[in-house]
């Protein structure tokens, strides 16, 4: 994209902005998880990570020690289709079953980490995985006891990656 996507505007609020307001109505609370410096102006209380730099699975290890929940509901900053509705339900499904997490699985089964609720006793295992240098999300999923949660739409989980596709969801 060639600049922070978490900033990009729809209509008229950042997307890390939109996407934190649908988790809090979903939630009933939200946090980012970045810098103050970069993100703090966006209303949200913002999560250091312990680990920057190093991708989604930081972001994840930052908000399974924040103490804030037993689930933590992960979400990209750049997925324009979340709905409060859906999310509620992700975490519904994930407060009534007996697993670590529940993964947004999109058609042909794809699955979505970063749209998903994790469980807090998932924290020594993440970083585990940080410190042995193992840091993709999807890596982490073979570990753990998750159930899938079919996308309610084609465009729930969908992440925006390029400027064509951007151009797409400000049509």
């Amino acid at each position: 994209m060639g600049r922070d996507k978490a900033l990009l505007p729809l209509g008229g609020e950042p997307l890390a902005a939109r996407v934190a307001r649908i988790a809090a109505e979903a939630a009933g609370r939200a946090f980012l998880v970045g810098s103050a410096s970069r993100y703090g102006h966006l209303g949200f209380p913002c999560l250091e990570e312990r680990f920057p730099g190093l991708g989604p699975l930081s972001g994840l290890d930052a908000a399974l020690r924040s103490g804030e929940a037993e689930w933590c509901l992960l979400l990209a900053c750049d997925m324009p289709g979340l709905d409060a509705a859906s999310l509620r339900s992700l975490l519904d499904t994930a407060e009534s079953c007996a697993c670590d997490a529940v993964i947004t699985t999109s058609g042909g089964g794809r699955t979505e980490p970063l749209c998903a609720a994790y469980h807090a006793r998932l924290a020594p295992l993440v970083e585990q995985n940080i410190r042995q240098g193992k840091l993709a999300l999807h890596g982490l999923l073979p570990l753990i006891r998750w159930v899938p949660f079919p996308a309610p739409h084609a465009g729930f989980a969908a992440n925006i990656n390029t400027p064509e596709e951007w151009a797409q969801w400000n049509r």
